[in-house]
C-alpha cells in the first residue's frame, strides 16, 4: 500500500499547488479546512506549508511530532524559527528565484517612474494641475546601473536594464566574470560601483555584513545625484542617513518597497517628494504567487516521496540527479558509521571522515551527517537524520572533522570514504565504497584491508590468526541453524605467527542470538565476537 503521508497547508495557495500533493494515500489539509485547529492538526503531519503569516515557532513546533518539513512559499522565512526546527529534524524549504521576474520588473518599474517623475506627474493631475515643466525626466538609456548581488533577481534586472540600454556594473563575491561576461554585465568592487552607477540597485541577503551596508560612509561614496532602490531589505538601508543623503541632494530620489519595521509609520521618508514608496508588493503578482505555491508544493513532494532536499535554508540542498548520485554513498556513510557504533564501547568523542575520488567533489555535508546519522542513533533517544544530526553531534560535544582528497585511492575503486572513531576507549577506522552501482561494501577496517558486505545482520569477529577458527565458527552457527551468506577474511600484513590479529565479517540471514554470541566469544582464538544490525 502506499504510505500515508499528511500535509497541512497553513495559508491559502493556489489550486494548481495543492493539486501537485495529490498522491495516493496523501492526506492534504487545507488553510480553509483547519478551523483553528493547526497544532492539533500538526500532531500527526508529515509536512507544513506556510506563507509569511503564520508563526513556525519553537511553540508551535512542539506540537508537530513527525514533521519532516516545512515549506515556504516564498524566500523570507522570519516567521519560522529555524534552530528549533533543526533541533527536530525538520527540513525548511523556500522558493527562491520563484518571483524573481516580479521583483525584477519591480525595480526596473521604479527606476522609470524615478527617471520621468511618473508618481508625482499623477498626483499633479490628480490634483487637476498640468504641470510639464517641473516634469521634465532623464531616460534610462546610457545610464549605468549598479547591481549589487547577482542573484537570480538581480540577474533578471541586468537582462532588462541592458534592453533599455544601460550598462551595468555589478558586485556579487560569489559569480564568476566569465558568468558576468556572457550576461554583458561588468563586475566590480563595491566602492567602485557606487563611484560609478548612476542607479544603484540592491539583490543581496541579508547577513551581519550587508546589515546597514547603504550608510553614510557608503553613500560619499556615491556620485552626487544617484538614484537608490531597495526591493531586497529593508535592514540594508540605514534609514536616518537616506534620509539626510535625500534632504540634501546626494541622493536626487530613492525608491523603496521594503523597510526595517513593516509596516512603514511615523517616516520621515513618507513627506518627502523624491521618495517612491510602496508596501512590499514587489512579488505581489498573480503569476508569482502562483509560481512560489507550485514550486514549494514540488519541493515538500519530492522530500517526501525521494529524499531530495531542494532550496532548503537549514540543510544543503541538492538538485534530483545530484541526489540521484549522491543517495548510494549517503546509504554506505549511514551504514558504516552504523557498523562502527556498534563495534565500538566507551562514549563517543571524535568522528572524522575523509573523501577521496570523485564524491570529493561533492557537497559532502548530506554524506557527513548520514556517516553522523548511523552512528548517533545507536545510543541516542533522540532520533538524527539527514538534517538535525550535525546539530545533534555538537550539542553533545561530539567533535567531527572532514577532509576531501580528489585523486582517487590506489585500491582501484574511484570513490572511497573513510571514518574515524574515537571513543574513551578504543579507536577504529573503517573505509568503503559503493561497488557495482549500489552496492555498499567495507574495504578495510583498522589497518586490515577486507571487503564485506554492508547488508542487513553481520558478526564482526577479531581473532588470533590461527588455524581452526573459520571451522568452529561454521559449526557453531550451522548448530543454532544461522545460516551465512557471506564470509569475509582479512588478516594484518606481515609475518605469520601465532599473535598475528585476523578479522572476518560474517554475513547472516538473521539476527544473531545472544547464546550464539556468547559460544563465538568461548573460542579461545577469538578476542571479540558483536552482532551488528544494519538498516
Amino acid at each position: 500500500m502506499p504510505e500515508s503521508v499528511k500535509i497541512v497547508i497553513a495559508e491559502k495557495i493556489s489550486a494548481s499547488a495543492v493539486s501537485q500533493l495529490k498522491e495516493p494515500g496523501w492526506i492534504v489539509l487545507t488553510a480553509e479546512q483547519l478551523n483553528g485547529r493547526l497544532p492539533a492538526e500538526l500532531e500527526s503531519a508529515d509536512a507544513l506549508i506556510v506563507r509569511s503569516a503564520v508563526q513556525a515557532d519553537a511553540a508551535l513546533l512542539s506540537h508537530a511530532k513527525k514533521l519532516r518539513v516545512i515549506g515556504r512559499a516564498g524566500v523570507g522565512v522570519d516567521n519560522i524559527d529555524l534552530d528549533a526546527a533543526t533541533r527536530r529534524g525538520i527540513a525548511v524549504m523556500n522558493t527562491p528565484g520563484a518571483n524573481a521576474v516580479a521583483v525584477a520588473e519591480q525595480t526596473v518599474g521604479m527606476m522609470l517612474a524615478m527617471a520621468r517623475h511618473l508618481c508625482r506627474a499623477d498626483a499633479l493631475m490628480h490634483a487637476g494641475k498640468w504641470e510639464k515643466k517641473s516634469l521634465q525626466g532623464t531616460e534610462l538609456r546610457g545610464k549605468t546601473l549598479g547591481v549589487a548581488g547577482l542573484g537570480r533577481i538581480g540577474m533578471e534586472v541586468a537582462k532588462r536594464a541592458r534592453a533599455f540600454g544601460m550598462e551595468v556594473v555589478a558586485h556579487d563575491p560569489f559569480v564568476s566574470v566569465a558568468v558576468a561576461k556572457e550576461q554583458g554585465i561588468r563586475l566590480a568592487g563595491l566602492d567602485e560601483l557606487y563611484a560609478v552607477a548612476d542607479y544603484i540597485t540592491l539583490h543581496v541577503g541579508l547577513t551581519p555584513q550587508t546589515i546597514g551596508m547603504i550608510n553614510g560612509a557608503a553613500i560619499q561614496k556615491m556620485k552626487k545625484g544617484v538614484r537608490l532602490v531597495n526591493c531586497a531589505r529593508g535592514e540594508l538601508v540605514q534609514e536616518a542617513d537616506l534620509v539626510k543623503a535625500l534632504e540634501d541632494g546626494h541622493i536626487a530620489a530613492a525608491a523603496l518597497d521594503v523597510f526595517s519595521d513593516e509596516p512603514l509609520k511615523n517616516s520621515r521618508l513618507m513627506a518627502m517628494e523624491n521618495v517612491i514608496l510602496t508596501p512590499h508588493i514587489g512579488g505581489s503578482t498573480f503569476e508569482a504567487q502562483e509560481a512560489v505555491g507550485v514550486q514549494i508544493a514540488q519541493q515538500v513532494r519530492e522530500y517526501l516521496k525521494h529524499g531530495v532536499i531542494q532550496n532548503a535554508v537549514n540543510v544543503p540542498s541538492v538538485s534530483a540527479e545530484e541526489y540521484a548520485e549522491m543517495q548510494p554513498y549517503i546509504i554506505l556513510a549511514e551504514r558504516m558509521g552504523s557498523f562502527l557504533a556498534q563495534i565500538s564501547e566507551g562514549s563517543m568523542e571524535e568522528i572524522s571522515l575523509r573523501y577521496s575520488g570523485r564524491i570529493a567533489e561533492w557537497k559532502t555535508d548530506l554524506i557527513r551527517n548520514a556517516a553522523i546519522k548511523g552512528i548517533l542513533n545507536q545510543t541516542l533517544d533522540e532520533k538524527a537524520n539527514l538534517v538535525n544530526a550535525a546539530s545533534l553531534a555538537d550539542s553533545r560535544g561530539l567533535r567531527v572533522h572532514e577532509a576531501h582528497k580528489e585523486k582517487a585511492s590506489a585500491g582501484g575503486a574511484g570513490s572511497v570514504l573513510s571514518i574515524f572513531l574515537k571513543s574513551s576507549k578504543e579507536e577504529h577506522l573503517v573505509k568503503g565504497a559503493v561497488l557495482r552501482g549500489t552496492a555498499p561494501r567495507l574495504l578495510h577496517i583498522d589497518d586490515i584491508d577486507i571487503e564485506a558486505p554492508l547488508e542487513r545482520d553481520l558478526i564482526y569477529l577479531r581473532n588470533r590468526d590461527v588455524p581452526g577458527v573459520i571451522g568452529k565458527v561454521g559449526t557453531i552457527l550451522g548448530e543454532a541453524s544461522v545460516n551465512i551468506a557471506d564470509f569475509s577474511l582479512g588478516r594484518r600484513a606481515g609475518e605469520a605467527t601465532t599473535e598475528r590479529e585476523a578479522i572476518a565479517v560474517v554475513h547472516v540471514d538473521g539476527p544473531v542470538p545472544a547464546d550464539v554470541l556468547k559460544k563465538l566469544e568461548g573460542i579461545p582464538a577469538v578476542r571479540q565476537a558483536k552482532s551488528v544490525r544494519l538498516f
